[in-house]
């Protein structure tokens, strides 16, 4: 668990917060979610934005909704103990777990899955404030150039900060799924903490998805 902890955290602060974070997939991205509302404000018809916030806030709803159904299964298991127990005392790998400690695991679970939802359920609002701002962002002429630009920017931070709750979510999601291995042996959730820990720090500093952000082609 320590080690589960210091993996989340870790990769929590090394791509938010340090120099080598701001070169990770998620800070090129905001850099295009800035040149997105440079564009909108030159455009009189805004259709095609209107339906990007639409895609965003739908994908976010949709992980928001994904995490009260993990949480009610999550719940079931609770309610499920005994039941359970004696799948996991027949499994080969680890010592057959207590009644107290398997409780305490699906605790666990249950506690990153409402942190999923609260971080989705806001990044959702975000969404929405950043739709108002888009809104109140006028088309830009000469005589308005300041007054656009400057609400621009702030539909753009918006996108960012919604953007940054989103993606802790998704982490806790991933996460969530090393967190199962500690149901079966202490050492498969080291494991599988490595796994993920390793998968999400590939994708956002060596993957395809960065290279094409940048705009390096790959023959």
């Amino acid at each position: 668990m320590g080690f589960f902890i210091l993996a989340w955290f870790g990769y929590h602060a090394a791509v938010e917060f340090t120099a080598a974070g701001q070169k990770s997939l998620n800070k090129v991205m905001n850099q295009y979610r800035f040149r997105w509302m440079e564009q909108l404000v030159v455009r009189e018809n805004r259709i095609v934005d209107t339906t990007i916030m639409a895609s965003l806030m739908n994908g976010t709803a949709f992980f928001a909704s994904t995490s009260l159904i993990a949480i009610g299964g999550v719940l079931a298991l609770f309610r499920s103990t005994e039941s359970v127990l004696p799948i996991f005392a027949d499994l080969p790998f680890g010592a057959p777990p207590t009644r107290l400690a398997l409780e305490l695991k699906v605790i666990g679970l249950a506690v990153i899955f409402v942190y999923a939802f609260f971080k989705f359920a806001w990044s959702y609002r975000l969404f929405n404030y950043m739709a108002i701002l888009v809104g109140a962002v006028p088309v830009l002429k000469e005589s308005n150039r300041e007054e656009a630009m400057i609400v621009a920017r702030q539909a753009a931070a918006m996108n960012v900060v919604a953007g940054k709750h989103f993606n802790r979510g998704q982490r806790a999601f991933f996460f969530s799924l090393a967190y199962l291995g500690w149901f079966i042996s202490a050492y498969l959730f080291i494991a599988a903490t490595a796994g993920v820990l390793f998968v999400m720090w590939r994708r956002q500093f060596i993957s395809d998805a960065r290279d094409a952000a940048l705009g390096v082609h790959h023959g």
